[in-house]
């Protein structure tokens, strides 16, 4: 398993980091998407949401090369992840593969630090 946890983690913080260099320096040419995506990606760029969106992808995918920080990278990375899902799943489902496949990627290296997020899914006591 941890084998496969390293693997998982390498695989996405190449995605991450990749994507997210891709976004301010444009070396892996994308066309643009077409329709009511297009749009949701054109108001996105002007707005430049998708400048924060590249930076943490960056940052994410660094820290889970280096191995250092990993369930902050999962923390960062997370929201972004969801997003990309819903953008292929409501907007441009040609990309769905390759976001199940990083989701697949991301639970995979929760799942070796699932202890570090105890604290988020334990239930608050009320005290008396």
């Amino acid at each position: 398993m941890k084998i496969a946890v390293l693997i998982a983690r390498i695989l996405l913080g190449l995605l991450f980091l990749i994507f997210g260099l891709n976004g301010f320096l444009h070396f892996i040419p994308m066309p643009p998407p077409t329709g009511l995506a297009g749009q949701y990606m054109g108001a996105l760029f002007i707005s430049h949401y998708l400048t924060v969106v590249f930076l943490l992808q960056i940052i994410g995918g660094a820290l889970l090369l280096s191995n250092r920080f990993v369930p902050l990278a999962l923390t960062l990375l997370g929201p972004v992840l969801v997003n990309i899902l819903l953008f292929h799943s409501f907007l441009a489902p040609a990309g769905l593969p390759l976001a199940l496949v990083t989701t697949l990627l991301w639970l995979t290296v929760f799942s070796s630090v699932r202890r570090a997020f105890t604290g988020v899914f334990a239930q608050r006591v009320v005290a008396q």
